[in-house]
């Protein structure tokens, strides 16, 4: 297992570093493609096997997260079309998720499935403030327009790597 710090995503860039490109405008659509693979792919997987309740209800929540983000980067990079209810929607149900994400993991429940670090609760003072980082960034984020949306999904990503660097398992 490598260093919660070091995400290495097979091109020697962390989630971080990727996320630091697209919030300073270069190469946005591959950037987005990356965030909604990532979004996207490894929570369905991760589910298969877990045993413990409250584990699998947190993995879920996350995945939920994930789901919402990948409809709002499917809009911003071009793949779907923007679509004003959709976007406030997939925003609202981010609002939603993101208020539950402390209660989620307040128990310091484990699973050999579960990628949530012990850190989490031996720091939670950190984590609960990057869950709150979470929640601000999806709260202000504008799905009024393509271009609301396109600029706060940096953010929204921004808040997302930081928690994960910090409290999930290097995959």
């Amino acid at each position: 297992m490598g260093s919660p710090q070091n995400r290495d995503l097979g091109s020697g860039r962390g989630f971080g570093t990727l996320i630091g490109i697209f919030s300073k405008g270069r190469d946005m659509k591959k950037t987005l493609a990356i965030m909604v693979v990532l979004a996207g792919t490894g929570a369905a997987l991760a589910h298969t096997g877990v045993k413990n309740k409250t584990v699998l209800e947190r993995m879920d929540g996350m995945k939920a997260l994930a789901e919402q983000v990948k409809v709002l980067g499917d809009m911003a990079k071009g793949k779907t079309a923007y679509d004003a209810d959709r976007a406030a929607a997939a925003r609202t149900a981010l609002i939603e998720e993101a208020a539950k994400v402390t209660a989620e993991f307040e128990a310091p429940e484990t699973d050999p499935k579960s990628e949530a670090l012990p850190v989490i609760w031996s720091d939670w003072d950190g984590f609960v403030s990057d869950a709150r980082a979470l929640e601000n960034a999806v709260a202000a984020l504008d799905t009024g327009s393509l271009d609301g949306v396109r600029a706060g999904l940096g953010a929204v990503g921004q808040s997302c790597s930081g928690c994960h660097e910090d409290y999930r398992l290097d995959k």
